[in-house]
């Protein structure tokens, strides 16, 4: 039984570790590994009808060894809260996101600060880091058009912010980091499926 278990993982594990995954929501694809990081999950995020773009999460292996031996299907909720914590631990962690979706750089700015916002009370710190993403979009025209990616890097260092690959500063701040990283993972995270699929490819059956 318990060999069955373990080859059903390492099949798994060397699926998304070979060949990455796709978001089945708006078929953006996301590599194996960004900066020697693996890829958890996938997901997207919508707003209403719109499916908005899709984010990959990118964490270390020391994250990924802490869900192995927890069984999805029988603890969802320890396998969601070990997902966060494991996460919150092991740093670096980096969300990847991929435009599906046209976006004006004061809107896309301000939707990802109004998401940190209630998980960060240093209002500095949001606006910060809505600024980055703000100019990031501006130089290249206003406008996240579908394609567009962008990059947050997670660290205690704080936060570094990408724009399509071209990194635009860092909020040096460890609680910005670590709320960042709750927009993604807590329980009333702006993507769902991000969650299950993470927990879906790193956890045991």
């Amino acid at each position: 039984m318990f060999r069955n278990l373990f080859i059903t993982i390492a099949l798994i594990s060397c699926a998304v570790a070979c060949h990455g995954m796709t978001d089945k929501a708006t078929g953006i694809s996301f590599a194996p590994k960004n900066n020697g990081l693996d890829l958890f999950g996938v997901g997207v995020r919508k707003k209403g009808p719109i499916k908005v773009y899709s984010v990959g999460m990118y964490a270390s292996s020391a994250a990924k060894g802490a869900l192995a031996n927890i069984s999805k299907q029988a603890d969802k909720v320890k396998a969601f809260a070990t997902l966060r914590s494991s996460v919150s631990a092991n740093p670096p962690t980096s969300f990847l996101l991929k435009m599906n979706f046209g976006v004006g750089a004061e809107k896309m700015a301000s939707a990802i600060a109004e998401s940190v916002a209630p998980r960060h009370k240093n209002a500095a710190e949001v606006d910060e880091l809505k600024t980055l993403i703000f100019d990031g979009v501006e130089a290249k025209g206003g406008k996240a058009t579908k394609g567009t990616t962008f990059q947050f890097d997670c660290a205690a260092s704080g936060v570094d912010v990408s724009v399509d690959g071209k990194k635009q500063g860092n909020v040096a701040s460890s609680g910005l980091s670590k709320a960042f990283c709750d927009v993604y993972l807590d329980d009333k995270c702006v993507s769902a499926p991000l969650r299950e699929s993470c927990i879906d490819n790193c956890c045991a059956p």
